[in-house]
């Protein structure tokens, strides 16, 4: 398969998934996925635990960004024990770190924070490679091509973050402001291409208010442009260019954090600018430094055809599986909703 074909594929799946989210998750039907009755009331309701659709979109999220990478790094000759070993480093600290850090922010125990988890993965990923670099690569007389990987993990990580704005439409959170109350440009491109979130349980309603009113669709902007610059982070990639499509990117996600908080209403701490975005700006810079200082490295050519047959390893197949669980298990377990389900028998049927 040539890089043209792979990157068209891509594109016109990332693109129908998105297409039919916007178009569907802001309604009501589509915040919980599933009630699972726990224990009996005194009136004979259950009290039940909600399983959401963010989580299962988020688990769909990092599922494919996870196969992306291991796509991106068996192209460039990386074994996928190397592979495994940062993923489950990298995710054991970020994924816990998503809500540690908005805790500090925002000062609320039930929510999560991607910003925040790849405040913390920009430092951290060089070191986690580095580190497998010396001690499990080289002395089984391998060199991890650390840029290249670096290059993979940005690539991935936007097209996860692109698809798991998805879980944030079906949950109404990270919403825009009122299309009414925003600058006269902004609400004239916004009048007609907006978001009206229904049901009370979204956040956009109990925390804002914001219930059927026309909102700046913020996050379909981001899955766009994010998934837009990942399939960009590709192309460039399996040319070999991996400095650029490393710096491209870091720079246009990053970027486009700190611009898009201004059309958010969700709280994001207080301050003029956002914790987040101050984050973002350091990561970017910080990235971009790494990056250039790794830029010396030889460059190993990509081999498209490599990397897809990595997804066929029994190893990579189960690593991604037991991904996709646990990370539905970790974020698809509703804090903030609850349930209370009536059971009974349908006597028609008996």
């Amino acid at each position: 398969m040539t890089t043209g074909i792979f990157v068209t594929v891509l594109a016109v799946v990332f693109g129908a998934l998105l297409a039919w989210g916007f178009r569907t998750l802001p309604g009501e039907r589509w915040q919980i996925l599933a009630t699972i009755p726990l224990g009996k009331g005194a009136d004979g309701s259950w009290r039940g635990l909600n399983l959401t659709y963010y989580g299962l979109l988020s688990a769909i999220a990092y599922a494919v960004a996870l196969a992306l990478l291991f796509v991106l790094t068996g192209a460039v000759g990386v074994p996928v024990f190397a592979t495994l070993v940062v993923c489950l480093v990298t995710l054991s600290v970020c994924v816990p770190a998503a809500g540690l850090v908005a805790r500090v922010v925002e000062r609320k125990r039930h929510t999560l924070s991607v910003a925040g988890a790849f405040f913390v993965a920009v430092p951290l990923s060089p070191l986690v490679l580095w580190l497998t670099d010396h001690l499990l690569a080289r002395p089984m007389g391998y060199r991890l091509p650390l840029l290249a990987m670096l290059a993979a993990m940005a690539i991935a990580y936007a097209v996860g973050e692109g698809l798991g704005r998805l879980a944030c439409i079906s949950f109404g959170c990270c919403y825009g402001r009122r299309v009414a109350d925003a600058p006269p440009p902004v609400r004239r491109l916004f009048t007609r291409w907006n978001f009206r979130f229904s049901g009370a349980t979204k956040k956009i309603a109990y925390a804002s208010g914001l219930q059927d009113v026309a909102v700046v669709p913020v996050q379909a902007l981001t899955a766009v442009l994010y998934v837009a610059v990942a399939l960009g982070g590709v192309v460039l990639f399996l040319h070999a260019r991996y400095l650029a499509a490393y710096v491209l990117v870091l720079t246009i996600t990053q970027g486009w954090r700190v611009v898009s908080e201004t059309l958010r209403a969700d709280y994001r701490g207080g301050g003029r600018l956002s914790a987040y975005q101050v984050m973002s700006a350091l990561a970017a810079l910080v990235g971009i430094l790494i990056g250039l200082a790794l830029a010396g490295a030889p460059a190993p050519t990509p081999v498209l055809s490599a990397g897809l047959r990595v997804l066929w390893h029994p190893g990579v197949l189960l690593f991604v599986q037991a991904c996709w669980l646990a990370i539905f298990l970790h974020t698809g377990r509703s804090m903030v909703t609850e349930a209370s389900v009536w059971l009974r028998v349908r006597r028609e049927r008996v």
